[in-house]
């Protein structure tokens, strides 16, 4: 398979964002469905709709308003994609995951990502945020992976390692951030899952998903973070949980994408507060 991209396409990408923009960006954060208000609260904005961006694709899901902001979030320069790609929409995992590599030549050297989540663990409620600690990369297991076909060297190496995904010192920052917020819920971590969508799961899909050891269920996430990995990022991420999977025959709900993004409303102000605080508090990559 040819890869859709030459390393010249996001090079000419990251070249006019980077003549447009004042503030060349340290942190990436990618927001998920109904999360995208954490960009209000950046100063300083340049703003571009992903519809001018050169080669960028299109979001069509409600609740990702299809924006990339440039800016300072708490005096960190930063960019905030508001609203994200996936697979569902008919993209392929090369173009879910085009911003990133973009990310990469901006000079970018974190990337947050977030997402809203189906909670599988019975000990989380709706509008917990649960840190990341691993995932499981489900469509992968039947070849659907961002980095299948030629490897691009000047981006990483062919075969990357995944056992240290998520950033345990940046998850350790955020455990003490949350403790100064004082919120009544502890803040949780565990292991995501990813499923292709655009369907929720099944009972007995849901059963086997927590038999697996994940803790929450989405749609998203995991393409980025492999491709970020790949090109040398450093990652956090998080999980709002906006809903209840359901694990029992007996139950008589149904997940649906409004409830997602009701529950997102309901927690945006917490959201966008930790994660403010968290992005204004990462050091910039030590390189040697």
């Amino acid at each position: 398979m040819e890869n859709e991209f030459s390393y010249e396409d996001y090079q000419k990408t990251a070249g006019w964002l980077l003549s447009r923009i004042e503030h060349q960006p340290q942190v990436a954060v990618i927001c998920g469905s109904g999360l995208g208000s954490l960009a209000d609260r950046v100063t300083k904005a340049k703003i571009f709709d992903y519809s001018e961006i050169p080669n960028f694709p299109r979001s069509t899901v409600p609740g990702h308003a299809g924006r990339l902001v440039f800016g300072l979030l708490e005096n960190k320069p930063c960019v905030v994609m508001q609203g994200r790609f996936h697979l569902y929409e008919g993209y392929s995992l090369l173009k879910v995951t085009f911003p990133v590599r973009v990310f990469r030549l901006l000079g970018v050297d974190t990337l947050v990502v977030t997402n809203a989540a189906g909670g599988l663990n019975p000990d989380f409620e709706v509008g917990d945020i649960m840190l990341i600690r691993d995932h499981i990369n489900l469509p992968g297991f039947s070849g659907q992976n961002p980095l299948r076909g030629p490897n691009e060297d000047r981006f990483g190496v062919r075969f990357p390692p995944m056992s240290d995904a998520y950033d345990q010192d940046l998850r350790q920052s955020a455990h003490n951030i949350w403790k100064e917020i004082k919120d009544r819920r502890k803040l949780q971590e565990g292991t995501y899952v990813m499923l292709a969508g655009p369907n929720f799961e099944t009972v007995a899909e849901s059963q086997m998903l927590r038999i697996l050891g994940a803790d929450a269920v989405g749609m998203s996430t995991v393409p980025e973070v492999i491709v970020a990995r790949h090109c040398g990022l450093r990652v956090f991420g998080l999980s709002l949980i906006t809903n209840k999977v359901i694990l029992s025959y007996e139950s008589r709900e149904k997940a649906s994408h409004e409830e997602v993004l009701e529950a997102g409303k309901q927690a945006a102000e917490k959201l966008e507060e930790f994660v403010s605080r968290f992005v204004s508090s990462i050091e910039p990559v030590c390189t040697k």
